[in-house]
């Protein structure tokens, strides 16, 4: 007889449907981002979003995924340049705000135009400004590939982190 007590079962969970593979997407912990633009009328507009790779070093290509539902993506499809701002832990009302429908996003938010006027959210973990490289049908989401023309970025914060459906922080013993 062993004085080791049984195993605890693991919450394995398996299956095909929309559902589960969110859940099992959701294992994998992401930044959090601000992707920014400008309306037909030159009016900053943006939206959260966790999607966000970087591509490409030669040539200086990033892309990010945005939700087809949302009302701010005939700006993007249009855009002829975007900002992706990586959110530090200091900035979850910001990625709140970015994802609340009919709200002004940009009320009490800092930002500043670059070279291409687009919004670059000033006290980010760090900024993309990028000139439209190509787009593609993702399904439910647009996929922006941009060309990087300019970044800044702030080595002494800790990134925003979405997992499992939660914005989180880094934890270090």
């Amino acid at each position: 007889m062993s004085d080791v007590p049984p195993a605890v079962p693991h919450d394995l969970r398996s299956g095909s449907d929309s559902r589960t593979l969110r859940d099992a997407l959701g294992c994998f912990g992401t930044g959090v981002t601000v992707v920014t633009t400008l309306d037909r009328d030159d009016a900053p507009v943006g939206l959260t979003a966790n999607s966000f790779t970087s591509v490409s070093l030669d040539p200086e290509l990033l892309l990010v995924c945005l939700n087809r539902k949302s009302t701010q993506l005939p700006w993007f499809a249009r855009a002829e340049a975007f900002a992706v701002n990586v959110l530090h832990i200091g900035q979850l009302e910001v990625a709140q705000r970015f994802a609340t429908p009919d709200v002004d996003r940009f009320d009490g938010t800092d930002w500043e135009a670059w070279s291409t006027g687009v919004p670059m959210l000033t006290d980010s973990l760090a900024n993309f400004e990028c000139a439209k490289f190509a787009e593609y049908d993702g399904g439910d989401h647009l996929i922006l590939l941009g060309r990087v023309i300019r970044v800044r970025f702030d080595a002494d914060l800790d990134p925003l982190l979405y997992y499992r459906g939660r914005y989180r922080e880094l934890h270090f013993d």
